[in-house]
């Protein structure tokens, strides 16, 4: 097994893995006790090539993996992306392009929601991968060979898998589909970890403008003291903590302590001082320019029939074209069509429309309805 442990071992290696059509890729890190991930190896396989490199070894200079990513020659292949494109932003400024998510791609490929890595090696690869080391502290020294080896396998197969798909989506004529949801993971916006962005992560209760402005404030607080002493945002304070407190401000220590989400003794502590100043910080704070604007009032409040009714249509639509629901529509999408709220819909637009969109007009308008046959659920036209 090939573990890369120097600078120039890893240029080595960068050189070789140039040639390559595809590269697959997979990280295993730590981040349970801190803020920032702690990148404890990277697994890197063309189809010549497997390597495991250790970016905690003394002095290794990862340029040159970064490099790679960059480069527009090489399709980048990982799944379940996500949590590896925010390591490589963060670390190493770069955000892997061209990009291949087998997760993603097998969404359109009829392998359901959220197929995992070992459902897509099984029936793709036909190779059960081991996940005994699954737990490992991949951040310990030194690293067991079956270690190791567990971490190979996460890119060993998935170049199989990441050929199998593609071949897929090439004889469907669906890359385009897969396409536009990996340009929105590659968005920068999605890994920059500013404090006063950090309201966005939150679910919003209300978009009440009084509301929002003390959550940022108070969102901006915790991000801070999260990313100065290196410790999750949750050890800080949770999010409940913070809507309550956006939604009814204490204004001292004593009405603070009462709050049912605040632990005992937060109020008395260093961090209940701090969060003191942030909230009389929020009472004069102005709402965020990108906050949400509220809705305006419904013409029509969709009837929870019609919304079922819509989603029966796009789990049968679904079905027919093997790609899961979330895909083509979310719950935001069925509630907006049920209330005849067209305007800026996904799910009526481009490949979307043509699976769901605009049977899902129909539907609502009478030119289609459900009914049974034999027992299953079925579209039919209406006269």
């Amino acid at each position: 097994m090939r573990i890369v442990t120097t600078s120039e071992d890893l240029k080595a290696l960068a050189t070789e893995l140039a040639k390559a059509p595809y590269i697959a890729l997979d990280t295993e890190f730590m981040r349970d006790q801190t803020y920032w991930p702690k990148l404890c190896l990277i697994q890197a396989a063309s189809k010549d090539v497997e390597a495991i490199i250790d970016p905690m070894a003394d002095s290794i200079d990862l340029s040159p993996f970064y490099a790679l990513l960059a480069d527009p020659k090489i399709v980048k292949v990982l799944h379940a992306s996500r949590q590896d494109i925010e390591i490589f932003f963060q670390q190493g400024g770069v955000i892997p392009d061209p990009l291949f998510d087998t997760q993603i791609a097998a969404m359109v490929c009829g392998f359901g929601e959220a197929a995992s890595y070992e459902t897509l090696s099984r029936k793709l690869a036909h190779a059960e991968v081991d996940k005994s080391a699954r737990f490992t502290d991949w951040g310990r020294r030194p690293l067991s060979p079956r270690q190791l080896e567990y971490a190979l396998a996460d890119v060993t197969h998935l170049r199989i898998v990441y050929e199998k798909l593609a071949e897929e989506l090439r004889t469907s004529g669906r890359a385009s589909w897969v396409q536009e949801e990996i340009a929105a993971l590659q968005n920068p916006a999605l890994y920059r970890l500013e404090p006063e962005q950090a309201w966005k992560r939150m679910k919003l209760r209300t978009a009440s403008r009084r509301f929002v402005a003390m959550l940022a404030t108070l969102a901006a607080w915790r991000e801070r003291e999260a990313q100065t002493r290196d410790i999750p945002r949750s050890r800080v304070l949770k999010d409940d903590a913070l809507l309550e407190i956006a939604a009814h401000p204490p204004e001292t220590a004593d009405a603070l302590e009462r709050m049912r989400a605040i632990p005992k003794g937060f109020a008395t502590s260093r961090y209940g001082k701090a969060l003191l100043d942030a909230i009389r910080e929020g009472r004069e704070a102005s709402p965020p320019a990108d906050m949400p604007a509220e809705r305006p009032r419904r013409k029509r409040e969709p009837s929870q029939a019609a919304i079922d009714l819509l989603k029966t249509l796009l789990r049968l639509r679904a079905d027919e074209a093997r790609v899961a629901p979330r895909l083509i529509a979310n719950a935001d999408d069925i509630d907006r069509l049920a209330a005849f709220e067209d305007e800026g819909v996904a799910a009526l637009q481009g490949w979307r429309a043509d699976v769901f969109g605009n049977d899902a007009r129909a539907l609502r308008d009478g030119h289609l309805a459900l009914a049974l046959k034999k027992g299953e659920a079925v579209v039919v036209e209406t006269a």
